[in-house]
């Protein structure tokens, strides 16, 4: 039981940067309880229209602006401290995963795919 955190990456052409499905997508990046992180992803899913109250197995594409923004905020040590039941806690040593995943998300859009963020705790 907790948080568990992934990354997907799709051919499709999604549209829509909230709430859309994500069959047939391939997971490339995992996180386990890492809460920061995701509070950052529910702060951008809400940004983009999310409906979702819980942000509990909602999905967020990520652009590459989106990146930027994270890869900023994760260089300078600025996740938003993020809690929850069974989230465990962020302890500053998921920086260099973190901008793994930043650096791969990049490749995956460079080479036409749609990126996303979902969840499940």
């Amino acid at each position: 039981m907790g948080l568990d955190m992934y990354a997907f990456t799709t051919d499709r052409q999604i549209e829509r940067g909230v709430d859309f499905s994500a069959e047939g997508a391939t997971e490339f990046h995992y996180w386990r309880k890492h809460p920061n992180l995701h509070g950052w992803m529910e702060r951008l899913y809400f940004e983009k229209g999310g409906q979702d109250e819980m942000f509990n197995c909602a999905t967020v594409k990520l652009t590459a602006d989106d990146l930027d923004r994270l890869e900023t905020v994760v260089k300078a040590g600025n996740l938003p401290h993020t809690e929850g039941f069974f989230f465990g806690a962020s302890d500053g040593s998921e920086t260099e995963d973190d901008l793994a995943f930043i650096a791969s998300a990049r490749t995956h859009i460079e080479a036409g795919a749609t990126v996303f963020y979902t969840s499940w705790w």
